[in-house]
């Protein structure tokens, strides 16, 4: 598949050779300044070959740092689009580096849907050199670019003037700043309804805690199992993300413009099968991995849609409607089925999903319930004095 080649390519080099050369941390004279510089990167539509794209473009601070509204974001390049929706990166501080968990036997951390980057800081560098994003063709050329920039100077006093004489180690300062600002305090608030409530500051409705109750009841939704939703030693603040993998028998989204682009970026068209985390390089148990895909946080769900992957659904009761009747739905004759079979038959999870058995009545509970995840929450006057 020439598209993932693309890829691996991409993200063998990059990580081979990208983040050599960068000043020692202890260089950085104020990590205030590294986070400001971060944002003006991150924000900076002149990055892009054509220029108007930024990181900004498709992970807007208005909006959770998601692009709302979009199955899949259209590139610099505004005819080109890849196959995958742009996921809310708020909370990506914690998210952990790509490693194999011994003792669970899965593979779990990672970023991108498929965990092809191991780190935040190489996921930070993979969009700006992405040709279906913002499509430059070489780390230098970005650099070029950040050195005719504004802030130059600001680039300059925090890793010294003669960074541009290498151009590995000046965009790995960039991807750095970038880093720096991903894991400041805009991308984490922990400002939700729910997080008030544990705090014992609000109450939960009598809808939206039995919505809780469900999310969290082994023999009914279990949305626990993977998304935790409870404090913890590891977890002070749950993050409702276990950071594992799973298949979740999803149909493929024929609608993606991707199906329709020219040979040189989805040669197999309408075939095309997006096998996920089968396809990341850094790991070697392929066939085991087809079809799975990180597990999201659910922290601001409720206005990020549309939802899984590749953006196939819209709102909320379509995704919990497909986790509870997934299977159901697989029994009845063609004409009757809602959804088409999975994109990836293997290694799909029928053991926490497809057959919950909730009711209409809960399933509208549970989508309360994750409604109180949306960070912004404003709280009543009283609880605030208190």
């Amino acid at each position: 598949m020439l598209f993932h080649r693309i890829f691996l390519i991409f993200c063998t080099s990059f990580s081979l050779s990208a983040f050599a050369g960068l000043p020692p941390e202890s260089d950085t004279k104020d990590s205030s300044l590294k986070v400001a510089l971060g944002k003006l990167i991150f924000e900076d539509k002149k990055l892009s070959s054509p220029i108007g794209q930024s990181c900004a473009s498709c992970h807007q601070s208005k909006n959770f740092f998601a692009d709302p509204g979009q199955a899949v974001s259209a590139g610099a390049d505004d005819h080109l689009f890849g196959n995958r929706n742009a996921p809310s990166i708020s909370y990506v501080k914690f998210n952990p580096d790509l490693f194999w968990n011994k003792e669970e036997s899965l593979w779990m951390g990672g970023f991108f849907h498929d965990g092809r980057a191991k780190t935040l800081q190489e996921q930070a560098g993979g969009p700006f050199l992405n040709p279906l994003e913002m499509g430059n063709k070489t780390m230098a050329e970005v650099v070029a670019k950040v050195k005719g920039s504004d802030y130059k100077i600001l680039f300059e006093q925090l890793y010294g003037a003669s960074i541009w004489q290498n151009s590995d180690a000046a965009f790995n300062a960039i991807t750095a700043a970038i880093v720096a600002y991903e894991q400041g305090p805009e991308f984490a608030t922990f400002s939700s309804k729910y997080d008030y409530y544990l705090q014992g500051k609000v109450q939960l409705t009598t809808q939206e805690k039995l919505g809780l109750e469900l999310f969290e009841a082994e023999d009914k939704g279990n949305c626990a199992a993977c998304h935790p939703s409870q404090v913890s030693a590891e977890n002070p603040q749950p993050l409702f993300t276990d950071y594992s993998y799973d298949n979740l028998g999803q149909p493929a989204n024929k609608n993606l413009a991707f199906y329709k682009m020219d040979n040189l970026y989805n040669p197999q068209g309408l075939a095309y099968i997006d096998n996920g985390l089968a396809n990341n390089h850094h790991i070697d148990n392929a066939h085991e991995e087809k079809g799975k895909f990180k597990v999201a946080t659910l922290r601001n769900i409720a206005k990020t849609a549309p939802y899984l992957h590749n953006g196939l659904f819209d709102n909320l009761k379509e995704v919990v409607d497909f986790y509870n009747q997934r299977d159901l739905d697989s029994k009845k004759s063609l004409a009757e089925q809602r959804w088409p079979q999975a994109e990836v038959q293997d290694n799909v999870n029928d053991e926490e999903l497809g057959d919950l058995k909730l009711t209409p009545e809960e399933v509208d509970a549970l989508v309360a319930f994750m409604e109180t995840l949306t960070d912004g929450y404003s709280l009543p006057i009283l609880a605030e004095q208190n």
